[in-house]
């Protein structure tokens, strides 16, 4: 009866044991338990996806979505209890950006990326921190007023963004024909424009107007009123990863509630900002004001 319940004793200390060894490992999964066991977290961000995410004088990346993820990553130092926490930074591209995060070359990306329904089959976003609405820059002139009169002409666009399937949706919706050029990124696509070797750079609003105030003659440019779709932007971050999204969400839902995001806002789109010293002037719309007003990480169908 003794050796009986010793066995039985020993059983249950052992499954304790296996309960505990189990436990411990669930308190950490996927990019956290990957930071925790690198010291590191490595940051995707944008060349020249202004004033979201793109390089300084310095080459140094910068701007308004870098400041925002520099708040998740205060709160992964706070989290992990890592304050020494190396934070490597990688540049990517409209092209490669969802494949760098999945292979866990990046930990989150931190740009211009418009959260879609299509998008979130292959990975997850935080709450949305800027909504645009696609649209197309040309020159003042050319006299082009709609989108319908790029019929026949060389548009530009950069390679991998929304802009593309949008706009070959809305030639068969208005039957116009145009050819695309695609840029390796935006600085490229204004590029073609100002060089008059298109007609049109097709991409989101304020990215358009980031790249025009830092054109050689701002003046010469206009963006068209006409919209293709209004698209939410969000850091983006591995699918099926509950545990460090939480986090994400947590930290971004108090910023976006807190005085410290209209002042955030005010440093990127109504001061002059680096490294020209241009001041964008986008005052904020009424729908990101909702959004920042109640966080959502929805994507656009």
């Amino acid at each position: 009866m003794k050796l009986k319940k010793m066995i039985l004793a020993l059983a249950v200390a052992m499954g304790a044991t296996g309960l505990a060894a189990t436990a411990g490992a669930q308190e950490l999964t996927g990019t956290l338990k990957k930071i925790k066991e690198t010291g590191a977290i490595t940051i995707g961000h944008r060349e020249s996806s202004i004033p979201f995410s793109y390089l300084d004088d310095k080459q140094q990346p910068i701007g308004y979505s870098m400041d925002i993820c520099a708040k998740v990553v205060d709160a992964v130092k706070a989290e992990l209890k890592m304050p020494n926490l190396k934070v490597n930074l990688q540049p990517v591209t409209s092209s490669n950006r969802i494949p760098l995060l999945q292979n866990g070359t990046i930990d989150m990306e931190c740009g211009s990326t418009t959260n879609s329904v299509v998008r979130q089959e292959q990975v997850s976003f935080g709450p949305t921190y800027f909504v645009i609405q696609v649209t197309a820059a040309v020159k003042k002139a050319s006299g082009i007023k709609s989108l319908s009169e790029l019929n026949g002409k060389n548009i530009s666009t950069t390679s991998g963004t929304t802009s593309v399937p949008l706009l070959k949706a809305y030639e068969k919706t208005k039957s116009i024909d145009v050819k695309e050029i695609y840029g390796k990124d935006h600085a490229e696509s204004f590029l073609l424009l100002a060089e008059d070797r298109v007609s049109a750079f097709v991409m989101d609003d304020i990215l358009l107007a980031g790249q025009i105030a830092n054109a050689k003659n701002p003046a010469d440019y206009v963006i068209l009123s006409e919209s293709l779709r209004t698209e939410p932007y969000g850091p983006m971050l591995r699918k099926g990863d509950p545990q460090f999204k939480a986090l994400i969400d947590k930290t971004l839902t108090a910023l976006y509630k807190s005085p410290e995001m209209a002042r955030l806002y005010a440093k990127w789109y109504l001061s002059p900002i680096p490294p020209k010293g241009v001041n964008l002037n986008f005052a904020m719309t009424p729908a990101l004001k909702e959004l920042l007003a109640n966080p959502n990480d929805q994507g656009v169908k």
